[in-house]
């Protein structure tokens, strides 16, 4: 497809933030040529010895054969240095046996190059699916990116993995652990086919923590469950979904090796706003997104059941074009509701746009005006709320509008 020169009207208004340098990790980017020329679309990072990684994947059955190498090679714990491989332009999804093949050369050709047991090479790819990987433009390549990596480019390895994204999507925080201040920085690409199952596109996490891999990977699944799978885009998971964390313990602290430690919940909250942060940048990028939509449910009579309504409102097409057409649709959310397969009764439910109270007790409100749902509709950043009225079950999603340019998009993608 031609390269995208635009940025999304819903980029964060500051750029791509400063990232802090994780002390253990450095990074390289350069251009391979995997499917496109005059794109940097290749990134390494090294992780030093010792280093717990931890990570979360796409439950796709038709996931890619860098995700499966993943899912096997992040349970090993094994010592020793890491490293992380990730090129864009080819997903190396749905590929056979040659795809299995490309991972060994890449993983391989890491490891040799770098000194690293080829067990803690990870590798993503991400792109069109369905077309055989050109491996070796990318192992001619590994011995540069190995002499070119460095700790403060971070920002380097973000732009080399965006695919149809508009912008990099980085995100930081601190957390203070029993008087250590411990950093946590991340990437994270997407903009289309994007709702997560166990993972969102791809995103890469470090911090400096000392951290085991139980503990990492147990806080990881949980706030993996309110970040990145409550996105979505388009409804698609895709075959390539990927989140991975490593921690390379060198701030001086005692290392956490218990998931009871009373430090985990600070550093939990840190890594939720980073991952959250990320989440929403995705969302703020979708493929044609001119807003950014948060459905927030409430009154439900469990978690899980909210959360299936929150999806059914931010997937549904109609619910998606009325925003993108700035159309106070209510009638549109009623029937998302009623799709989603849970419990609902119609005389008990509420909705909200913003804070305008839109209907109540099974029909509109009535200071809900016409003129006030529209003039909010404008807004670039649109909440809808709905309460069940059921009992206290909640979930918050984050979606986009769906415009044409979602459509222009995808149909030119190969191209």
């Amino acid at each position: 497809m031609a390269k995208i020169t635009h940025v999304s009207p819903l980029a964060p208004k500051g750029g791509f933030p400063e990232l802090p340098v994780i002390d253990g990790v450095r990074f390289a980017a350069l251009e391979a040529g995997v499917r496109y020329s005059g794109r940097t679309d290749v990134m390494l990072a090294e992780l030093c010895e010792g280093s717990a990684i931890a990570g979360v994947f796409t439950r796709s059955t038709t996931r890619s054969a860098a995700v499966i190498d993943c899912q096997e090679k992040v349970t090993l714990d094994l010592p020793g240095k890491a490293a992380i491989l990730v090129n864009s332009g080819n997903s190396n999804a749905f590929t056979g046996q040659s795809g299995f093949d490309s991972v060994a050369k890449i993983t391989e050709a890491v490891a040799e190059e770098m000194g690293i047991d080829q067990k803690r090479v990870f590798t993503a790819s991400t792109g069109v699916i369905g077309e055989p990987l050109k491996w070796e433009r990318i192992t001619a390549k590994i011995a540069d990116l190995n002499a070119a990596l460095s700790p403060d480019s971070m920002d380097m390895a973000a732009r080399a993995i965006m695919t149809t994204d508009t912008f990099p999507k980085g995100a930081t925080q601190s957390a203070d652990l029993d008087g250590t201040t411990i950093k946590i920085a991340g990437f994270a690409k997407g903009s289309g086919m994007i709702a997560p199952d166990m993972a969102t596109m791809l995103c890469y996490i470090f911090t400096d923590a000392a951290i085991s891999r139980d503990v990492l990977q147990q806080c990881l699944w949980l706030d993996n469950a309110k970040t990145f799978n409550c996105v979505t885009v388009d409804g698609d998971t895709s075959t390539s979904d990927t989140v991975i964390v490593g921690a390379t313990g060198k701030a001086d602290m005692a290392p956490i090796t218990d998931f009871a430690d009373p430090r985990v919940h600070a550093f939990r909250e840190a890594l939720h706003a980073v991952m959250k942060d990320l989440a929403i940048q995705i969302a703020r990028d979708g493929e044609g997104a001119t807003k950014l939509i948060e459905v927030q449910v409430t009154g439900a009579n469990a978690n899980g059941p909210a959360h299936r309504v929150a999806m059914a409102i931010a997937n549904s097409p109609l619910v998606k074009t009325a925003v993108a057409g700035e159309d106070p649709n209510w009638g549109r959310v009623v029937m998302a509701v009623g799709k989603a397969g849970e419990r609902a009764e119609r005389d008990r439910l509420t909705i909200w746009f913003g804070d305008i109270l839109v209907a109540e007790n099974g029909w509109v409100s009535p200071s809900y005006t016409e003129e006030a749902g529209a003039a909010y509709m404008k807004n670039d950043e649109i909440v809808i709320r709905v309460d069940l009225g059921l009992d206290n079950g909640t979930a918050t999603v984050w979606s986009c509008d769906l415009t044409h340019g979602y459509i222009t998009i995808n149909a030119d993608y190969r191209s």
